[in-house]
């Protein structure tokens, strides 16, 4: 990833945000990102492992540091970290279903470690890219390349693609997991599985909103979707398409008012579309106890 400042002029805002190289690489790596991040969010939802979510997304961040203080690639340890703790929970619980506990502990572990790997980097490597750590928490989406854009977009189109591919055993052992496992539904491999796409998909995503904002993409428009319809998969399909409608809406409104950053842009969307759901569909009240 590269960092890249963005300042344009009116002549340059004028032209439109097609005509800028950065624009189209952050929409082309962007869109693939939101489908893959509303897909695989809708079922952290459902599962209600949003918490599992959370501890990858900031996995990412040590996986990231431990690559950069290594002279890795540093894509290299945002996936292999990644989908190795996503591995590590997976083992710690029931079904694949790590309990908060065991979540919060390692979460905790391994964040630490990103902060120890924080400081070798900064004491042992050139400080040419000493905003890196920077990049990683909030993320560069404009700052990607076109062969960058290109890869972001290919990983998540193969996931969103594994995803649908175990949609419907997944859901079935997500929503009843006993008579799924009785009807010889593999309910633990499903539930391995589905963790090392939350995981890579964290891996692919903390390049265009970073590890720290990266939950907001993966909850906000499931938990929106969740809210505006039961059927699962209507519900899935909109959790992919608002995350597709925010992530736009986040480009378009951080290239016409550049002191807007792209990620911060993508989560307040995420976040209000999500504010609104409520109002369009309002909690339910709990129904009265009976009386005798």
């Amino acid at each position: 990833m590269t960092d890249r400042h963005f300042s344009p002029s009116a002549t340059v805002l004028a032209a439109g945000p097609f005509a800028h190289p950065f624009f189209v690489h952050a929409l082309i790596a962007g869109t693939g990102i939101a489908v893959a991040a509303g897909l695989v969010g809708y079922f952290l939802v459902l599962r209600a492992q949003v918490f599992t979510g959370d501890a990858l997304s900031h996995t990412a961040f040590t996986g990231a540091l431990a690559a950069l203080a290594l002279g890795w690639d540093l894509r290299l340890g945002l996936f292999a970290t990644c989908v190795a703790v996503a591995l590590l929970l997976g083992t710690l619980g029931h079904g694949a279903r790590a309990d908060d506990v065991a979540i919060g502990s390692l979460f905790s572990w391994v964040l630490g470690l990103g902060v120890f790997f924080l400081t070798l980097y900064t004491t042992s490597r050139s400080t040419s890219n000493g905003n890196a750590g920077v990049t990683v928490l909030f993320g560069s989406i404009f700052g990607l390349s076109a062969a960058q854009s290109y890869v972001a977009a290919g990983v998540a189109a193969g996931l969103a693609g594994a995803l649908l591919l175990i949609a419907r055993p997944l859901l079935f052992a997500s929503t009843d997991p006993e008579v799924a496992a009785a009807h010889g539904v593999p309910v633990r491999l499903l539930g391995f599985g589905f963790l090392v796409l939350v995981g890579a998909c964290a891996a692919e995503a903390t390049q265009a909103i970073g590890s720290l904002l990266l939950l907001a993409l993966l909850a906000a428009p499931a938990g929106a979707a969740h809210r505006l319809t039961t059927r699962p998969y209507p519900a899935l399909a909109l959790a992919a398409g608002l995350a597709l409608g925010e992530m736009w809406c986040g480009l378009a409104v951080s290239y016409y008012v550049p002191k807007v950053p792209p990620s911060f842009a993508i989560v307040a969307t995420a976040t209000l579309v999500h504010a609104a759901s409520y109002a369009v569909r309002p909690p339910r009240r709990p129904l009265p106890a009976p009386t005798a």
